[in-house]
This record gives C-alpha cells, sequence and structure tokens, in this order.
C-alpha cells in the first residue's frame, strides 16, 4: 500500500489532536505514525472476498435486449450479489422485482473501506468520518443476516456507542469473517467484552485495541474459530492462551506488533500455523501442538539491555516449517537449552524440513550459534539465510576455517536440495559461510543469493557478485543451479505477510518473498 501524504494540521482528527495534546507530541507527527501502523496492519489482513474493481454488469447488454442474467437461478445470482462492493449490491434491490429479495437474502459482506470516496483509500478524514459510520450503521441494521464477512478499519473509534451497537448486531446476525481495526488514537481503547461472546465467527482479526483481561473471558467460547490475528494490541499476559484455549478449531493464530513483551504458553489440538511479526518477544513455549506445521516468527525486537529473548520448543510432531529462527534468542527444545557444543538426539526436531534462520555474520557469538542449530535440524531438506545488517561487529569475521573446524553437520552434507541468501553484501562472514556449503552440499540442486539494494546499504554489487561466483567455484554438487538477484526493495527486505505464511499451498512459505 502507498504511504499516505501527511494531512495538514488544521485536518487532523480532534480525538487524535486532544490525545497528542496529553501526550505532548506534535498530532500531525502523531497522525502520521498511526498512518504508519495502520499501513503495515493492512498489508497483513486477509484477502478481502470480493472483488473492489467489480461493477454491476449491464443488465440489458445484449443485441436483442434480453436480460438473460435475470433469468438465472437465485444462488448464482446471489454469488454476483456477494462479489459486489455493498453500495454497489444494495443497489441491485432498484433494478427490478426479480433483484429485490436478493440482497437481503444474501449473507452480507461489508468493507468499509469501499464506502469511501473514490481514490482515498483507507483514510477517512474528519468530514466524512460521521457519513462513513453513518452509513455502516444503515447497511447493519437494514440487512436481515447472516452477516458473511465484516470488515471494519476505516471507521474512527471515537463513535462507543455506535461501536456497541454494532456488535450486538454482530452477534445477533451471526457474523464469520470479522475484522475490526482502530482508529488511533489513544490505541488503548478497551474493546467491548461483548466481541468475545460472538459465537459464529470462523476468523477474527483485531488491530489497536485493549483487550479485556482473562477474567472477563472466562465466559468466552469460539467453537468455530479456525483464525485469529492480534495485531498492535494491548493486552495483559495470558489473554492470548486464554483465546487459544476457547477455540478448539483455530488453526492458523497470528500477532503482529506486540511491544510490551509478548510471552505465550500454548496447548493446543488444532493449530497448524503460528506466526508472530514484529513483536518483542520475551518467552515463547509451545508446549503441545500435535498438528502444528508451521512455526514463523520475524522482526523479533531486543526486551530489554542484555536480555534475549526465549522460545521453548514442547511436542510438536508434524512441525515443517520454521524461521526465521535467530541465533541471538535462547532456543530450548524439549528441555534442552541449545548452546555452543551441545548437540544430542534429545534437541533434534527431526520433522523441520524447511528451516530459515537470520544471521547477523558480523556478530561472531551468534554466528557461533549456527552450526548447533543446523544440527538440531537433520532432516531439513530447504534452508533459508536472511542476513541481517550488523551495524556494530564484534571482533573479527568468522571465516572459511571457522566452518570447517566447527565439524560435519548432517543436513549440510547430504540433505539440502534448496538453498537462498538474501540481503547478500559480500562481507567476510557471508563470505566465508557460502564457500563453506557450496563445498559441503553434496544434495544442493538450487542455490539463490539476493543481494541488498545498495541504495540503503553501501556495498559493491559488482564485487559482491564476484564474490558469490568466487565461492560457487568448488561446489560439491555437479548439479546445482545457481540465480543471483539485484534488490530495489526496503532495506532489510520485505516485511514478512501472513497471508504467505498461512498459504498451506505453497509448500515452501519462506521461498515466496523471494518472487513477490
Amino acid at each position: 500500500m502507498a504511504e499516505q501524504e501527511q494531512p495538514p494540521f488544521a485536518n487532523v482528527d480532534p480525538a487524535t489532536a486532544a490525545d497528542a495534546r496529553l501526550q505532548g507530541r506534535d498530532p500531525r507527527k502523531l497522525d502520521q505514525a498511526a498512518e504508519n501502523v495502520l499501513s503495515y496492519i493492512y498489508a497483513t489482513l486477509p484477502s478481502f472476498p470480493v472483488y473492489p474493481g467489480t461493477r454491476l454488469p449491464a443488465l440489458a447488454a445484449s443485441s436483442d435486449g434480453v436480460d438473460r442474467i435475470s433469468l438465472l437461478p437465485d444462488e448464482p445470482l446471489r454469488n454476483i450479489v456477494a462479489r459486489l462492493p455493498v453500495k454497489d449490491a444494495a443497489r441491485t434491490t432498484v433494478l427490478s422485482s426479480r433483484w429485490r429479495a436478493l440482497w437481503p437474502s444474501t449473507p452480507l459482506v461489508l468493507i468499509d473501506s469501499f464506502l469511501l470516496p473514490k481514490g482515498q483509500g483507507f483514510r477517512p478524514t474528519p468530514a466524512n468520518s460521521p457519513a462513513l459510520t453513518a452509513a455502516v450503521s444503515d447497511i447493519l441494521e437494514a440487512h436481515p443476516g447472516p452477516f458473511r464477512c465484516i470488515h471494519l478499519i476505516c471507521t474512527q473509534s471515537t463513535y462507543r456507542n455506535q461501536l456497541a451497537r454494532w456488535l450486538q448486531l454482530l452477534a445477533a446476525k451471526a457474523v464469520q469473517d470479522l475484522v475490526l481495526v482502530n482508529r488511533p488514537w489513544p490505541r488503548d481503547v478497551p474493546l467491548p467484552p461483548t466481541l468475545f461472546t460472538i459465537t459464529t465467527l470462523t476468523r477474527l482479526y483485531l488491530g489497536l485495541w485493549k483487550l479485556p483481561d482473562t477474567a472477563a473471558l472466562r465466559g468466552a467460547s469460539f467453537p468455530h474459530l479456525r483464525e485469529l490475528g492480534l495485531c498492535s494490541v494491548e493486552m495483559e499476559h495470558g489473554v492470548v492462551d486464554s483465546l487459544v484455549a476457547r477455540s478448539p478449531v483455530l488453526e492458523v493464530l497470528n500477532i503482529l506488533g506486540c511491544i510490551n513483551g509478548l510471552r505465550l504458553r500454548l496447548l493446543s489440538q488444532s493449530l497448524r500455523c503460528l506466526q508472530i511479526s514484529c513483536s518483542k518477544m520475551e518467552h515463547i513455549a509451545v508446549v503441545k501442538a500435535p498438528c502444528l506445521e508451521r512455526l514463523i516468527i520475524f522482526g523479533s525486537g531486543e526486551i530489554a539491555r542484555g536480555l534475549c529473548s526465549r522460545l521453548k520448543i514442547g511436542d510438536v510432531p508434524k512441525l515443517h516449517a520454521f524461521g526465521y529462527l535467530d541465533p541471538g534468542q535462547v532456543l530450548q527444545v524439549r528441555d534442552t537449552i541449545i548452546m555452543p557444543g551441545i548437540a544430542s538426539t534429545s534437541t533434534m526436531m527431526r520433522s523441520v524440513k524447511i528451516l530459515s534462520l537470520n544471521v547477523r555474520f558480523g556478530v561472531r557469538n551468534e554466528v557461533k550459534m549456527v552450526p548447533n542449530f543446523l544440527r538440531c535440524f537433520p532432516n531439513a531438506e530447504r534452508l533459508h539465510i536472511l542476513s541481517e545488517k550488523c551495524d556494530k561487529p564484534t571482533g573479527n569475521h568468522l571465516s572459511l576455517k571457522f566452518w570447517e573446524e566447527s565439524g560435519p553437520i548432517e543436513n549440510v552434507l547430504s540433505r539440502i536440495n534448496v538453498m537462498s541468501i538474501r540481503e547478500f553484501r559480500g562481507d567476510p562472514g557471508e563470505v566465508g559461510f557460502l564457500e563453506f556449503f557450496f563445498r559441503n552440499a553434496r544434495a544442493l540442486k538450487t542455490a539463490s543469493v539476493s543481494m541488498a539494494n545498495p541504495s540503503f546499504t553501501p556495498f559493491s554489487a559488482e564485487e559482491a557478485h564476484a564474490k558469490v561466483k568466487y565461492c560457487y567455484r568448488n561446489k560439491a554438487s555437479k548439479s546445482c543451479h545457481m540465480v543471483v538477484r539485484g534488490s530495489t526493495g526496503p532495506s532489510g527486505g520485505e516485511v514478512w505477510r501472513f497471508k504467505d505464511g498461512a498459504d498451506f499451498s505453497f509448500h515452501d512459505p519462506f521461498s515466496q518473498v523471494l518472487v513477490r
């Protein structure tokens, strides 16, 4: 999504300005910061089940003037109505008597951004916020239900009475797919507990709210919820654990932008995919998840000076794809913490076939952990490396000699057939690893090296390219095919998108980043 232009001071929403004054901040900067957060949230939201570019079909377009579309049975016509933007869908009621009852009898799909003036995108202004809120209220009241999909991402959070009424309607009319994003600031607006009484939900995404405490969730139950997304929400420790425990068929859990220090202790008989993005993690424990196939952690920040986040993996017999594992994290497999020199059968996770690592090749202590991490996944067949920029290298880079002296690594020698490294700059530590890998990976069939964007990181792309070719010259696999790509993307590469990780039609979720 393109970044929105910063609005003039006169157009700042009054609630935003008032909250900014309380915090002693410029409301224009606060408003722009909010828009940046919202843009990131919007990029991670699930795809809309309608077609924004769709327009009402010309019902009398045939040369003989016969309205053949209206001759179709009710079900195909309802299918057409369900895929129209809500304004066009409602307008079908005035076409003819044939169409009059179709919209009220079609499960409602309401995306409030489609009610905004053309070209405005996701951003409502103070001038049209009351009108947008009124339009949403009218539609929710008028449609008899059921509600198939309701995405409220542009309506201002200052209309608390309307929000309470909307939640009553959503519960009464059996909403299934709900996305509810607060228009900040403030970002800690309490979310009415009424939401957690809606038992018909199959997918729920919440953004920029304050969740009720665990005591308020004791009566909650989500018997049909399969996908849950929490984006930049304020919440107590234990709330996510409680929500998961009350969702017996939950398959996908996504968490974005938790800045208060995330703690999870997960037990789930149904969870297939856990994704945590751009969150400060304190302690994540996946205690028992017999169906978990994907565990993806991207952009975990430091929780405090001198402290490391801890990731504990327990009973996950089906875990297939795991990343972006950071050697700076404390990894505990079952009861053993992975440390340099420790590698035993008790620390091995043999089910993992796709592994992704974040590596700062300029930080010696982190690089020394990489061989141990690799040995934890002896059956890994695909390895993806994200080379993170290191502003303050610690000591000399570890060269080919370090990797050779670290001893044999089973998956590198005989298993890994696909390897990619992103944000490559040709630093000595990167070159040492790449040379070691090519020399030892006998099963390698495909290798991909993606350069960093030189606009953000000063390095010579030509020199880095030459270093890759140098490393490739002594490859152990004669059938290996290598591709070297440049980059015009942002510094650090593209952000992780939940829709990539939760798309089980793709065998390798990490390879998608390379081909977007």
